[in-house]
């Protein structure tokens, strides 16, 4: 199961993730890892990842993946059943945008997202919604805006569920189907 959470930022989307891996871990009786993508490249960021750390069960294992998010999913795959959650998925765009600005993103993304559906853990994915707002002025920053986009409709569409979050509110833009449903 893949469950994209999505929403601009400090919409409560990391929380909500966090409820939603927890009740499902409790559910299958089944350890969770948080895939943490951010870099503390900075105070602010620092305080960020201090914050989100304290926000989550001790007993969670963490794993810190700012690049190699296939890789380590295939890795954990073939391991015992766990959920996994991912936050946050437009964290891991930019690090890759600064680290390698030429590769070929949809090749990238298609093998995200091929591993992802392949991978037989539940899976909860936070990403950012980034282009409801003003189109930003820098090349860089309308580049990250465009792939950004461009990766979270490709997510949303492989995902089971998508859940929008707005002002701490989920709201359900994808849930997941019945078998026989169509």
């Amino acid at each position: 199961m893949i469950h994209l959470i999505i929403g601009g930022a400090r919409s409560g989307k990391s929380r909500y993730a966090l409820e939603q891996a927890q009740a499902l871990s409790q559910s299958k009786n089944c350890g969770v890892t948080f895939v943490a993508t951010a870099t503390g490249l900075d105070d602010e960021m620092l305080a960020r990842i201090q914050r989100h750390k304290e926000e989550r069960p001790a007993h969670w294992k963490l794993a810190e993946v700012p690049l190699a998010l296939s890789a380590f999913i295939q890795q954990v795959n073939q391991q015992t059943q766990q959920v996994l959650l991912i936050d946050c998925l437009t964290l891991w765009l930019n690090n890759q945008l600064f680290s390698a600005p030429e590769q070929d993103f949809q090749a990238l993304f298609s093998e995200l997202i091929h591993t992802l559906t392949a991978s037989t853990c539940d899976i909860f994915i936070v990403s950012n919604e980034v282009g409801l707002g003003v189109i930003p002025m820098g090349e860089i920053s309308r580049t990250f805006v465009d792939q950004a986009g461009w990766l979270n409709q490709a997510m949303a569409a492989a995902a089971d569920q998508v859940t929008f979050i707005a002002a701490g509110l989920p709201m359900t833009l994808k849930a997941k189907s019945s078998k026989g449903d169509n």
